[in-house]
C-alpha cells in the first residue's frame, strides 16, 4: 500500500514496488489519492488524470480515489484587515495612505488551498480489513504520518506485519511499524521512467 508523496509521473511505481519488498512477492501496489474535479482551471485535473493514465500501465498498480476539496484561507487577511482598522486609533504608527491603500488589497485576496480528504481513511479501512480478510501477511506502507498508528496495531493484532517506508522519518509510526525503511536516494535508482 502506498500513499502520496513521490507522485512524480517519471517514477516507475512497478519497478519501486519490485525493489522494495525485494524477495518477497509482490502480489499488488494500491495508490491512494484525492480525485481532483473536472472544474474552473481545468489544469490540475488534466495534470491528474495524465497522471492516472500513466499508473494504469503499470503491472500490479491500482489507484483508489478519496476526493479533493477547495478551502479559502481567511485567517491571514482578517489579521492584516483588523490591524489595518485599529491603524486611526494607533498614533504610535504612521504608514503612508498609499501603503494602507495596497495592504487593504492584499488582505482582500483570497489564498485559496486544496486540501486531500478521505483518503488516510480510505487507507487505514483497507490495512485493515485486507488484514482480517488475510488478504496479505505483509504490507508496505508509504508515508511518514503517525496518524496510521492506531490501524498498523490493529494489522499486527490481526497477525499481519507492516513494514513503513518513507523518505522522512516518522518517530510514533516507525514505533508502530515491525520495520521502518528510511528511503534515501540511491533507493530510488532504477527507479525512474
Amino acid at each position: 500500500m502506498k500513499k502520496e508523496g513521490l507522485s512524480s509521473i517519471e517514477l516507475d511505481y512497478a519497478q519501486f514496488s519490485r525493489k522494495l519488498v525485494i524477495n518477497r512477492e509482490w502480489l499488488e501496489t494500491r495508490y491512494y489519492i484525492g480525485r481532483v474535479k473536472q472544474e474552473g482551471d481545468t489544469t490540475r485535473y488534466q495534470k491528474q488524470q495524465k497522471f492516472l493514465h500513466q499508473l494504469k500501465t503499470f503491472d500490479k498498480v491500482n489507484y483508489f480515489l478519496g476526493r479533493v476539496e477547495r478551502r479559502e484561507m481567511k485567517g491571514a487577511s482578517k489579521k492584516l484587515n483588523k490591524w489595518l482598522n485599529a491603524l486611526p486609533n494607533r498614533p504610535d504608527v504612521s504608514i503612508s495612505p498609499k501603503i494602507v491603500e495596497e495592504l487593504r488589497r492584499v488582505a482582500s485576496i483570497d489564498s485559496v488551498t486544496w486540501v486531500e480528504k478521505a483518503v488516510d481513511v480510505m487507507i487505514a479501512t483497507d490495512m485493515v480489513s485486507m488484514a482480517h480478510e488475510n488478504k496479505y501477511d505483509i504490507a508496505y506502507l508509504l508515508s511518514a504520518d503517525g496518524d496510521f498508528t492506531h490501524a498498523i496495531k490493529k494489522v499486527r493484532d490481526a497477525g499481519c506485519k507492516i513494514l513503513v517506508a518513507s523518505p522522512v522519518p516518522g518517530y510514533q509510526i516507525s514505533k508502530a511499524a515491525d520495520s521502518f525503511i528510511r528511503l534515501d536516494r540511491k533507493f530510488f535508482h532504477g527507479c525512474w521512467l
